[in-house]
């Protein structure tokens, strides 16, 4: 039996604000919360009391933040996770053989999500530490999970990042990097970081994430070549052993 349309409701402002707090990463006040998830004070209030409740969100002094029953969640995630446990040994594989941090991306509503993460051993490093989201706008992480998701999905993500704006030439850098087979950047999200980006597919044509090597810039300029084949080839193999699983 389905529940009735306010249940469901009551429901999306409870994750709405659960997801707020876990994409910010750090505690918010109830004013930053009211601002970033549109909801009333008094809307925002009822579903922390209730939030709080089940452990979900812990109050400090005012602020709010994921309670240990969202630790619990992450920790079972990591346990359950297919994709990342699949994709560990090669990750650990490509972050050797380059020496550079190598993340796992996924993108959920809108999000590029880290679950997963290796870093590098050298001293300067860069890394899209475990559990960080950015908009599904900028960087090789984004733009690669972007040109691979459902036209209908990537239309209405790049609408919603240029409003207003023609979307013939996000279009066409989209296009150019399903036929590359990578997306490469240069200080799109953090400055002075160097990444590429090439998807994993569970079966045939339907991508499930994207394998990410980053590093800093000036350590790599003349090496992006040898960096985007292995990144590419660690891709391919990841993709195959999903895929062999699947059939």
């Amino acid at each position: 039996m389905l529940p009735d349309s306010h249940a469901v409701s009551a429901v999306d402002r409870a994750l709405v604000v659960l997801a707020t707090l876990a994409q910010q990463g750090h505690p918010m006040t109830a004013t930053d919360l009211v601002r970033k998830t549109g909801l009333s004070q008094s809307t925002l209030y009822r579903q922390l009391h209730a939030l709080k409740r089940w452990g979900f969100v812990l109050e400090v002094e005012g602020r709010y933040a994921p309670g240990p029953l969202s630790l619990q969640l992450a920790l079972g995630f990591d346990m359950a996770s297919h994709l990342a446990r699949q994709a560990r040994q090669d990750m650990l594989v490509l972050a050797q053989q380059s020496q550079e941090s190598v993340g796992l991306i996924v993108a959920v509503n809108g999000q590029a999500i880290c679950i997963e993460m290796v870093e590098s051993r050298q001293a300067l490093r860069c890394s899209f530490e475990k559990g960080r989201s950015v908009p599904l706008e900028k960087g090789a992480s984004a733009k690669c999970l972007l040109a691979h998701l459902p036209e209908a999905a990537r239309d209405a993500a790049l609408a919603a990042a240029h409003p207003g704006v023609p979307l013939a030439e996000p279009l066409a850098e989209l296009s150019a990097i399903r036929k590359a087979g990578f997306a490469v950047s240069n200080g799109e999200v953090d400055a002075g970081v160097w990444g590429v980006s090439a998807p994993l597919f569970a079966m045939g044509k339907q991508a499930v994430g994207a394998l990410t090597l980053m590093a800093p810039g000036v350590r790599i300029q003349d090496k992006h070549s040898p960096l985007i084949q292995m990144t590419v080839v660690a891709a391919a193999r990841i993709s195959r052993s999903l895929s062999s699983l699947i059939h």
